[in-house]
């Protein structure tokens, strides 16, 4: 009992400091006034309106009721303060608030008319100049009035069309179709802090005495930075010696070399011996890809000359269709280390010196055979090399994804049809030369990158579509799909997530002795 009693007067003394207490509450519709904030809009002699934040003892629910206000209650005092309120309010501040707002809003005014009268005056042509405008569709504008609105008609379509493709993300262009889009096959002024870095450090490792081979592929495997990209494929594809006092000199003995070959071969093209291999050459360049390039009469003429030394001096493979595109990549990187332009496409080879596009197409010979020196049987008598290529890419598709591999089988589509080309032309015609450039990248760093990573690259490539497989449920289809995949607008970053798949791909199965068996 005597604890019972306890609690009452505990309770009966200290009711008041319960949490959650009644307090007179200022919510969003009953502000306070504060002098110091609102001095200005306050009439000099008229006071604030206060209240008491002291409490009357609450009797009843309807006294506490009628005491408490909070930001939700709906009154007739709402009515009695904003009355209140504007009588406090000074008129001339309000009149000249209001005054500069008017003004600022007939100043913007202005100056958007001034915009629009200089844009106007902007595209008028005068009529004395242009009688008649001819536009590329074939219209012609008689007066000055339709110039104009066919003018701003163009105009408004630019615009619309700019906020699209500022709106939709930028597909990446091929660097001989436009301007190059990434940082390993653009000349790009404004680098990221990431490529700056990566950059420095091939600057550095490039800059020893002995390079690194070792360190440098491992730096190259994630893409190699335009700037120094044709200095590092000519180490890395084992045309210059690591050692730097002995480069110019085996640059010299080289180029040197490559022109000896083409005063003691070049002019037998016409020989009854070398007439069909020199005829199926000069079919084949203008099949190339990018059509920039092929359109050149002076590029035409290096890779004859390329193509035709390499099959005399390689009696044993000759020229098979495909060696062509292996030339490209190699030029394209070594012309693109003299240019300063941005669009390749616009670029005329021929304005470079003559000693130039020499060096140049002595490099690119050089590095095209260290090349297929490592896959020289697919392109020997019936393609050995390819045909078990392709069969290894069979049996390892079907480890890797017995669905796709048995849906093909269901619809009869042979490997032989689409990734005979993948492997001839080391899927060139498959990405665009952009993607490509970064390929090759991670190929010359890998041990056997082109002959033996490649089938990895291949199979990853393949399971890449594989929704887009299952969908196909006839044979047309289906192969008409595989030899026209749309890899358009791929970039870097396609390119780097078909390397890892690859790599995980061979990690997983390259030590693995038995792993193209069932």
């Amino acid at each position: 009992m005597a604890n019972d009693g306890g609690r009452k007067q505990f309770w009966k003394r200290s009711g008041s400091k319960v949490p959650g207490s009644i307090q007179h509450v200022y919510g969003a519709q009953h502000p306070p006034f504060d002098p110091l904030l609102h001095g200005t809009l306050i009439k000099p002699g008229s006071k604030p309106p206060t209240t008491s934040v002291k409490l009357k003892k609450v009797s009843t629910f309807q006294e506490f009721e009628s005491n408490t206000s909070d930001a939700w209650d709906l009154g007739d005092d709402d009515d009695e303060l904003l009355a209140m309120a504007a009588e406090n309010l000074n008129t001339d501040v309000v009149m000249e608030t209001a005054n500069k707002v008017i003004e600022n809003h007939s100043k913007l005014q202005e100056q958007h008319k001034l915009q629009e009268e200089q844009l106007q005056e902007d595209k008028p042509v005068p009529f004395s100049e242009l009688p008649s405008v001819a536009y590329d569709d074939n219209r012609l504008v008689k007066s000055v009035s339709e110039s104009h609105t066919s003018s701003s008609a163009e105009s408004v379509s630019e615009n619309s069309s700019m906020q699209k493709s500022q709106s939709l993300p930028h597909a990446p262009t091929d660097p001989l179709e436009g301007e190059v889009a990434d940082h390993n096959t653009s000349a790009t002024p404004a680098l990221t802090e990431r490529e700056a870095f990566r950059l420095d450090k091939f600057k550095q490792l490039l800059a020893g005495p002995n390079t690194n081979l070792d360190e440098l592929r491992k730096l190259s495997w994630s893409g190699i930075p335009k700037q120094v990209r044709p200095i590092t494929w000519k180490l890395l594809s084992g045309y210059l010696p690591a050692n730097v006092d002995r480069r110019e000199g085996t640059l010299q003995r080289k180029r040197k070399e490559y022109f000896a070959f083409i005063e003691q071969y070049y002019d037998s093209r016409n020989d009854e011996n070398h007439q069909d291999t020199y005829r199926q050459i000069h079919i084949d360049i203008p099949r190339m890809n990018p059509e920039a390039l092929r359109l050149q009469p002076k590029v035409t003429e290096i890779f004859e000359r390329i193509l035709f030394i390499w099959a005399i001096r390689h009696p044993a493979s000759g020229y098979v269709q495909g060696i062509n595109d292996l030339v490209t990549p190699f030029f394209v990187v070594f012309v693109c280390e003299y240019m300063a332009a941005e669009e390749v496409e616009n670029f005329d080879v021929s304005s470079l010196p003559e000693e130039v596009l020499q060096n140049i197409e002595a490099d690119s010979y050089w590095c095209m055979s260290k090349l297929l020196d490592g896959i020289q049987d697919n392109y020997t008598f019936a393609q050995p090399g390819i045909q078990k290529k392709v069969k290894m890419l069979e049996e390892l598709v079907s480890r890797i994804d017995e669905q796709v591999h048995r849906h093909l089988d269901q619809h009869e589509v042979k490997y032989l049809q689409f990734a005979f080309r993948w492997m001839n032309n080391l899927l060139m015609r498959e990405v665009p030369l952009r993607c490509t450039i970064r390929l090759w990248d991670t190929y010359q760093s890998e041990p056997e990158g082109f002959s033996h990573f490649h089938l990895y690259v291949c199979a990853a490539f393949l399971v890449r579509w594989r929704k887009e497989i299952l969908e196909e449920r006839d044979f047309q289809e289906l192969l008409i799909f595989l030899q026209n995949l749309p890899t358009i607008h791929w970039g870097n970053e396609d390119i780097s997530v078909l390397l890892a798949e690859a790599y995980r791909l061979k990690f997983a199965f390259a030590d693995a002795p038995n792993h193209y068996k069932k």
